[in-house]
C-alpha cells in the first residue's frame, strides 16, 4: 500500500532553521524610509489621542477626510451599499466600526481587524475634589491593570469631558500644552520610607493613595461666606468655573482621566523605538485604521476595522467587545443590501468571517529572564507577533486559533513580505492575559491574535519598536486585502 503524501521528502521546501532576529538589516533602504514615515504619523496620533474618546474623535475625522460616510445616515435613504463604498458607525463616542464594502456579498464573511483604544489610567471619582494638609487633591479610582507605584512622582495631565446639568459637554485637556501646568501624585521621601520599603511592591502604594495634587494657593472667601475652611479647594473650584464654566456637582456627570503628561518620543540613540503612553493598544488600533485607509481598490471581502472600549476591564458594557455593537452594525449593513432574511445573513456572515485580534504582546526582556520563555517569546524589531493563543496557565481565557487558520495567515504575510514572528506571554505558570479574540470566536469565525510586542506593558510609558509597528500595519493591510480561495 502506498502511504498518503503528507508533505514527504521531495514536496516540501528544504529544511532550514527559523530564526527570530532583529529585522532592520533584512529590509530595503526604501522600506526603512517607509518605517520612519509611518512612525512619525503614528506618534502624532498617539500623542493626540490620550483617551478612548479622543482616539474615536480623531479616527472619525481621519475617516471622513478619506470619504467614509456615517452608516446611520444611510438607514432612511434610498442609497444601497455597493462594492467600494466606505462607511463607519460609532457607539457613544468611544467605539468605532469602519468598513470598505467588498465585491463578495456579506454571506461570504468579513475580513475583520479588531483592537481597543482604552488604556490603563486613573479616573476621577464622582466626588473627587477635596482639601487636606493645605493642598487640594483629586481622588481617583484606577482603571485596568496597573502597578500603582509607577504612577507617583511623575508629571500627569487631565483629559476628559464634563457634562453639565443642562446637557452641554465641556472638553477638558490640561497638562499637554507647554504653557499648561501639570499634576503629580506625591511619594514618600526615603528618609521616612523604611516601612514602605519593607512592603511588597504591590502594597507600597495603595489605590486610595493615588490622589493627584492640584494646587496649594488659598482663595479669599466671598463676603457672604467668610467662614469657608477649604480655601485651597475653593480656589481650584473658582479656576474651573472661570475656565470651563463647571461647578463641583458637575463632577458627578464627568469622565475625567489622569494620564501621563507629554508626547510620544523617539527612544534610543538610533531612534529605532518609540516611548509613549498607551501603545497598548493604540499601536495596533492605529495600524488597523491606517491599513483600512490605505487599501487599494475594492477588496474581495468586506474589510472591517473595529476599535472598541473597555478591553482593559473585561470588554464589558455598551462600548465593550462583549456587547452586541458588532452584531447591530453588521445587521445595519446587511439591511442596506438586497438580502431578505437579515438575521440568517448575519449569522452566516459572522460564522464565515476571518479576524485578526489586534492586541499587543510581551517581548523577551533581558532584564527579566526569569519569566521569559526565550524560544517562544517575541523580540523587539523582529516583526509583528502572531500568537496562536493567549490565556493564563492552562490556556484559561484564550481563543486558540486552528492550525489551518495559522497556515492561512502565514501564507498571507509571507506573500506580502510582512516580517512576523510567533509569540507567547512568558513562562506557562507565571501568569498570562487575554484579548478580545474569544468574544469574536464565539460566532464560529476564525480568529488569531496578531499585534506589536512591547516592553513595560501597562506602565505609564511603554516601549514599542518602530519596525514592529510598521509590520503590524503592513500585515493588517495584506489581510484585509486578501482574497480567499
Amino acid at each position: 500500500m502506498t502511504p498518503p503524501n503528507n508533505g514527504a521528502a521531495g514536496t516540501a521546501a528544504p529544511a532550514r532553521v527559523w530564526k527570530r532576529d532583529n529585522a532592520w538589516s533584512a529590509i530595503s533602504p526604501a522600506e526603512r524610509e517607509a518605517v520612519a514615515a509611518y512612525a512619525r504619523d503614528y506618534m502624532a496620533f498617539l500623542s493626540a489621542a490620550k483617551t478612548e474618546r479622543e482616539a474615536f474623535t480623531l479616527a472619525v475625522s481621519q475617516a471622513q477626510a478619506r470619504g467614509f460616510v456615517d452608516l446611520d445616515s444611510l438607514r432612511d435613504g434610498a442609497q444601497r451599499l455597493e462594492p467600494g463604498m466606505k462607511v463607519y458607525r460609532g457607539c457613544r463616542g468611544k467605539t468605532l466600526l469602519a468598513a470598505v464594502i467588498g465585491k463578495r456579498g456579506f454571506e461570504h464573511g468579513l475580513h475583520l481587524v479588531g483592537g481597543h483604544t482604552d488604556a490603563p489610567r486613573l479616573d476621577a471619582k464622582p466626588v473627587p475634589l477635596y482639601q487636606d494638609g493645605g493642598v487640594a487633591l483629586l481622588d481617583t479610582h484606577y482603571y485596568g491593570g496597573i502597578k500603582k507605584y509607577q504612577w507617583v512622582a511623575m508629571p500627569l495631565a487631565l483629559h476628559g469631558v464634563v457634562v453639565r446639568q443642562d446637557g452641554t459637554a465641556v472638553q477638558v485637556c490640561i497638562g499637554e500644552d507647554p504653557a499648561d501646568p501639570v499634576f503629580t501624585i506625591t511619594d514618600l521621601l526615603p528618609h521616612l520610607g523604611k516601612d514602605q520599603a519593607a512592603k511588597p511592591m504591590s502594597e507600597g502604594i495603595n489605590g486610595e493613595g493615588l490622589n493627584v495634587l492640584l494646587g496649594s494657593l488659598p482663595a479669599e472667601p466671598a463676603d457672604d461666606d467668610p467662614e469657608v475652611k477649604d480655601k485651597v479647594k475653593l480656589g481650584i473650584l473658582r479656576w474651573l468655573e472661570k475656565r470651563y464654566g463647571i461647578e463641583e456637582q458637575d463632577f458627578a456627570s464627568a469622565e475625567l482621566e489622569v494620564v501621563p503628561a507629554g508626547a510620544a518620543r523617539d527612544l534610543g540613540l538610533d531612534r529605532s523605538m518609540i516611548l509613549g503612553y498607551a501603545h497598548d493598544d493604540r499601536v495596533c488600533a492605529y495600524a488597523a485604521l491606517r491599513a483600512l485607509f490605505d487599501l487599494e481598490g475594492t477588496p474581495e471581502h468586506t474589510a472591517v476595522v473595529l476599535l472598541c472600549d473597555k478591553e482593559e476591564i473585561g470588554s464589558v458594557g455598551a462600548t465593550g467587545m462583549d456587547s452586541v455593537f458588532l452584531e447591530n452594525s453588521v445587521t445595519e449593513m446587511i439591511a442596506l443590501t438586497d438580502v431578505k432574511d437579515g438575521n440568517l445573513a448575519l449569522r452566516r456572515c459572522l460564522e464565515r468571517s476571518r479576524m485578526l485580534s489586534a492586541d499587543v504582546n510581551a517581548l523577551h526582556d533581558p532584564n527579566y529572564p526569569e519569566v521569559s520563555s526565550p524560544n517562544n517569546m517575541a523580540q523587539i524589531n523582529a516583526g509583528v507577533v502572531v500568537a496562536k493563543y493567549t490565556g493564563s496557565r492552562g490556556k484559561s481565557g484564550s481563543s486558540d486559533a486552528s492550525a489551518e487558520f495559522m497556515a492561512e495567515i502565514r501564507q498571507v504575510f509571507n506573500a506580502a513580505g510582512v516580517v512576523w514572528q510567533s509569540g507567547e506571554l512568558g513562562k506557562v505558570d507565571v501568569g498570562g492575559g487575554g484579548t478580545i479574540a474569544l468574544f469574536l470566536a464565539r460566532y464560529g469565525m476564525d480568529v488569531v491574535d496578531c499585534g506589536v510586542g512591547l516592553f513595560s506593558m501597562h506602565a505609564p510609558w511603554e516601549v514599542a519598536g518602530k519596525l514592529d509597528a510598521y509590520m503590524a500595519y503592513k500585515g493588517y493591510r495584506a489581510f484585509l486585502a486578501h482574497a480567499r480561495r
